[in-house]
């Protein structure tokens, strides 16, 4: 039987807080879009272009903040407002708060068909689904979940509370710090791409590092962080990646950095805190971003970055030579768009 959730915003506002604007017994069912809401769902406002919804909207409740609290709360009789100042931040609360109640965790397990080595050290509370593998020497803190299928290979380790969905791969003496989210498909600790040509052959680098992954990480479906090549690929606490994201081998990524699907970052690039990288874009090997950079989707970072800011660019294709020749250029248009004028000012 699917679980439902029933709160009143009474009950809402003693869990999260916020100001109440209107009927504390109004009972909640659902979180929903401005456009999609009815009388028993709560909805958000966080983004003004979308204001002109709030005098359509059906919802009974809308979090806002506090400039639109009289607008939220006069759209229709019995209509209530939660005033916040971050009402994106109480959303993402809410969110949370509705999923712990929606999905209860159930009891942890140990599946019989999982094989654990006798020599990996598991905390209390731990739950490990069907067909996982613990190979030798694994230290699992307390509290943590571990999906079916998925392999922790020997030394690895993951810290309290985190949780692994099926199918993720944490390679040999690669550890996880504690609180956090691993997507299934995730490959943690692969080989980095790392080979010597010789008279036409490549000959293959062994990869002696490891990855390093802080807390309340969280790595989407599919994304692949390769191991060092001597010293280790590194994720500091609060790391979101998205699906589909490569991390090279030695890359270093700063805290709270965050980026989107499709995005890659070559071999030994530093990238600061606090970053956000775009969908699809591609970060070089070997360059360095600051703190506080925000590359654009689909953007190639060539160079490295020194200042905080927001970049972009988009360049099409062609053989090389051509395309450096045109980039130079490209670099100039400004100055050269500023003789054009002077000179037209003068005839």
């Amino acid at each position: 039987m699917k679980t439902e959730v029933r709160i009143t915003l009474a009950e809402l506002i003693a869990a999260l807080g916020g100001d109440l604007v209107g009927e504390a017994n109004l009972l909640i069912t659902r979180i929903g879009s401005l456009e999609e809401a009815d009388a028993q769902t709560i909805s958000f406002l966080a983004n003004p272009r979308y204001q002109p919804q709030l005098a359509s909207t059906r919802a009974g409740c809308v979090i806002v903040a506090p400039a639109l609290a009289e607008a939220a709360a006069a759209r229709v009789a019995g209509a209530a407002c939660i005033v916040t100042p971050d009402p994106y931040l109480y959303f993402a609360r809410l969110t949370q708060w509705w999923a712990r109640h929606l999905r209860p965790q159930l009891a942890a397990r140990i599946h019989p068909s999982a094989h654990i080595d006798a020599s990996a050290v598991i905390g209390e509370g731990v739950d490990i689904g069907p067909g996982v593998v613990v190979e030798a020497g694994v230290r699992i803190g307390p509290g943590v979940r571990i999906g079916a299928n998925s392999v922790i290979e020997r030394e690895a380790e993951i810290g309290a509370g985190s949780r692994l969905a099926p199918r993720v791969t944490l390679g040999f003496e690669c550890s996880i710090g504690a609180r956090c989210i691993v997507h299934s498909g995730v490959v943690i600790g692969a080989d980095g791409f790392g080979f010597a040509l010789s008279q036409g052959r490549w000959e293959k680098i062994e990869q002696l590092g490891a990855v390093r992954i802080g807390d309340e990480v969280e790595i989407g479906a599919n994304s692949c962080i390769d191991r060092g090549a001597l010293g280790d690929t590194v994720l500091e606490d609060g790391v979101k990646l998205d699906n589909l994201v490569q991390i090279g081998h030695n890359v270093h990524v700063g805290a709270h950095t965050a980026m989107a699907g499709c995005a890659g970052v070559a071999g030994s690039a530093r990238i600061g805190a606090h970053c956000t990288v775009g969908g699809g874009a591609i970060v070089l090997g070997h360059l360095s971003l600051a703190d506080h950079v925000h590359v654009s989707a689909a953007t190639v970072v060539s160079r490295s970055i020194t200042k905080p800011g927001q970049y972009s660019g988009v360049f099409p294709f062609d053989d090389n030579a051509s395309w450096e020749k045109n980039a130079a250029t490209l670099r100039q248009l400004h100055a050269l768009r500023d003789r054009i004028r002077t000179l037209e000012k003068k005839t």
